[in-house]
């Protein structure tokens, strides 16, 4: 099938960066013992932080930043905005691809040839330094697996839609610095959303943004199970559903907005 070999092609091309993905690792690690001293001096020193323990936000540090090089907030990819900023994608539009579905395919191919030499060893490092509180069964793990690969195509489709928009400005590089500071934000990024005040927790889940990271996160580490674990599965499917709408309604009209002069 086409999008497999497009999701191959990923991987591939992903993987050619060998020396990018040791600096990506070297950086995570760093950011992480920086997040973990942080989060670790702030449970000891207040009672009933949220919820977690020692353990539990350590898990939370750990899984984030492995997490991260997959679940990009960096924005859309540069070859998606400079071909809808040049008009090349008209050419996109007459090959026999979906343009939203090849993009999405050679996205999680990339995000597989990440996960595997950076967000792997990333948990390893919290597990090894700072004794992270992890199920201890596999079923938090396997659905997990699913949690991680809808946060990953969730997280495409947000930056597609933003990439999108192109169609209808002149640069989109505001939007998707904006996108990234409210995106890490919302998302548990900087503390877990579960921390957040109640009306900015409910600002946050009205946004697709835990569904990200927050929520994968909540899964692998054990902190939610059974039903209310399938209940957040449910969501994302449901982010991914909405926003992967949203993304082909703004490429329709976009394909009936855009113009190409010339030979």
């Amino acid at each position: 099938m086409v999008y497999i070999h497009l999701a191959g092609a990923g991987f591939r091309r992903q993987s050619q960066y060998k020396l990018a993905m040791f600096a990506g690792l070297f950086t995570n690690c760093v950011f992480g013992f920086v997040r973990a001293a942080v989060m670790m001096a702030a449970v000891r020193a207040s009672d009933g932080f949220g919820g977690y323990d020692e353990g539990s936000i350590g898990a939370y540090v750990w899984l984030s930043q492995g997490l991260l090089g997959a679940t990009q907030f960096m924005g859309p990819p540069l070859e998606l905005v400079d071909r809808v900023k040049n008009g090349d994608i008209a050419i996109d539009f007459l090959r026999p691809v979906d343009i939203q579905f090849g993009y999405l395919a050679a996205d999680l191919g990339r995000a597989a040839a990440t996960i595997l030499p950076r967000g792997v060893p990333s948990v390893l490092i919290g597990v090894l330094t700072f004794g992270l509180t992890m199920p201890n069964t596999p079923t938090p793990y396997l659905l997990g697996l699913l949690s991680v690969l809808l946060a990953v195509a969730l997280s495409f489709l947000c930056l597609f839609a933003v990439g999108l928009i192109g169609f209808w400005v002149v640069e989109t590089r505001g939007l998707r610095v904006l996108y990234q500071i409210s995106g890490t934000f919302l998302a548990g990024l900087f503390v877990p959303v579960h921390m957040f005040p109640d009306w900015l927790r409910t600002i946050a889940h009205a946004t697709p943004f835990p569904s990200i990271l927050q929520a994968p996160i909540d899964i692998l580490s054990g902190r939610v199970i059974g039903t209310e674990a399938v209940t957040v599965v449910a969501a994302q499917v449901f982010w991914v559903l909405v926003i992967g709408a949203v993304g082909r309604v703004l490429l329709a009209a976009g394909r009936r907005r855009l113009e190409v002069q010339g030979g």
